[in-house]
């Protein structure tokens, strides 16, 4: 694919069918999509030869799906954002539970803590940086189960032994949490 192609983002349209608004995109794919994102807005994205009226019809067929996910989502937002620390009440409670991991894994950081950070993360628990030696955490980890909050904090610290989540990275995790199934089960709920 030549350079200026490949840097065009693809063109967003507004539309509204069957009273939902959406955001259309066209792009090269082979079908139709239709996503509702956190926020509850819909996008839809279309085969580069599909008619706006196809487009349409697909969004007024899935009216009903709509609906039901924009509740979900909402709701799930709502409940996610309920009661929520401030990140240094947050950043204090996640630095606890570091510091109880910590002295399993200073060897392979050189006896240097990663620093921690805090904040709102709808689709991840936590994420580590190993090069940068960094953990940062969802605020809304938080709101979870003292059970599952040391899960995540072990998961982040085993991305230091293992940068995926190959079969060795998920032994480094049972060394330390032989019941991170069940842990990590708590996170779905």
């Amino acid at each position: 694919m030549r350079p200026d192609v490949a840097a065009q983002k693809p063109e967003v349209q507004l539309r509204s069918a069957g009273g939902i608004q959406y955001e259309l995109y066209r792009k090269k794919i082979k079908q139709l999509h239709l996503r509702v994102r956190d926020n509850g807005t819909v996008m839809v994205s279309i085969p580069l030869r599909t008619s706006l009226e196809q487009a349409d019809a697909f969004v007024c067929k899935n009216a009903q799906w709509i609906h039901d996910t924009r509740q979900k989502v909402m709701a799930k937002a709502a409940r996610d954002n309920a009661d929520l620390p401030d990140k240094e009440t947050a950043l204090a409670c996640f630095t606890a539970m570091s510091d109880q991991v910590y002295p399993a894994f200073a060897g392979v950081l050189g006896g240097q803590k990663p620093t921690l950070k805090v904040r709102s993360m709808t689709t991840r628990w936590g994420v580590c940086c190993p090069g940068k030696k960094q953990i940062t955490f969802a605020l809304q980890l938080y709101n979870m189960p003292p059970a599952a909050q040391i899960y995540v904090v072990v998961h982040e610290y085993c991305h230091f032994l293992q940068a995926n989540h190959s079969p060795a990275f998920w032994a480094e995790v049972a060394k330390l949490l032989p019941d991170w199934k069940a842990r990590r089960e708590l996170l779905k709920k």
